[in-house]
């Protein structure tokens, strides 16, 4: 489904965030990238997603055969890559479900599916509303103005039922929720695993994998992997951190 390759990147006029990274992730699976602050995990997620302010200098990013990396950020999603951001931003004047309408169809268009009309719309956001926690009512205010944090979460999980993508890329979904909060995401996650559909999860904390069990751990520093592992993976980072003291 993805195949980065010695992937070389930097911020524009800024410091570089990727150092030959390589990671392959198949169809069906769930990865998870966890590592210390400034270790390059936002920026692989923002790199995957077209984010304008990066540059790639070196490798490939190859996404269900096509190159990622030549693509512009809409095409993107209309190939099916989905990111839910670490700070999702708002737009105050376009209500939740205009800006859902919106993009979904744009997406179907340019598929050459049929167009959703609003009544579906309408109906498939309140129901994805409810499996989130989110209060459907809030679908008829401006996008993400004036929620919280965790409701601005619980939005991006909602988009992500909606959108239907293939390549699930969550930056930090899981910061500052609740335990409730918590759980309710991951049940709507895990809802969403099938073969034909893969995450890439970044996060800081163990306690997310409690209810989303991945098949690989990732550990990223200075811009490349530098261990990977199966799930026990995080119980070890958990214990010993990303940088246990040799033993005497």
């Amino acid at each position: 489904m993805l195949a980065i390759e010695n992937l070389h990147a930097e911020v524009e006029g800024g410091p570089k965030v990727a150092n030959g990274l390589t990671l392959e992730l198949q169809a069906g699976s769930v990865h998870v990238i966890m590592g210390p602050n400034g270790s390059g995990k936002t920026s692989l997620s923002n790199i995957l997603a077209g984010h304008p302010e990066y540059k790639v200098t070196q490798g490939k990013a190859l996404f269900d055969g096509q190159d990622l990396l030549a693509m512009a950020p809409e095409d993107r999603v209309i190939a099916g890559v989905f990111m839910a951001f670490q700070y999702p931003v708002s737009l105050p004047g376009v209500t939740t479900l205009n800006f859902l309408q919106t993009t979904i169809n744009h997406v179907l268009k340019k598929q050459g599916k049929p167009l959703m009309d609003a009544y579906d719309v309408i109906q498939k956001a309140q129901a994805a509303a409810k499996q989130v926690g989110l209060d459907p009512s809030m679908l008829k205010r401006a996008l993400n103005d004036g929620f919280s944090g965790g409701e601005k979460k619980r939005n991006e999980i909602l988009q992500l039922l909606l959108m239907q993508p293939k390549l699930v890329i969550l930056d930090e979904t899981d910061s500052g929720l609740d335990i409730d909060a918590l759980k309710t995401i991951a049940s709507a996650i895990n809802s969403m695993r099938d073969k034909s559909r893969t995450f890439l999860i970044i996060t800081h904390y163990q306690r997310l994998l409690d209810y989303i069990k991945p098949d690989a751990i990732h550990v990223l520093s200075k811009g490349v992997i530098t261990q990977s592992g199966g799930a026990e993976l995080a119980n070890e980072l958990e214990k010993h951190g990303y940088n246990p003291k040799p033993e005497e």
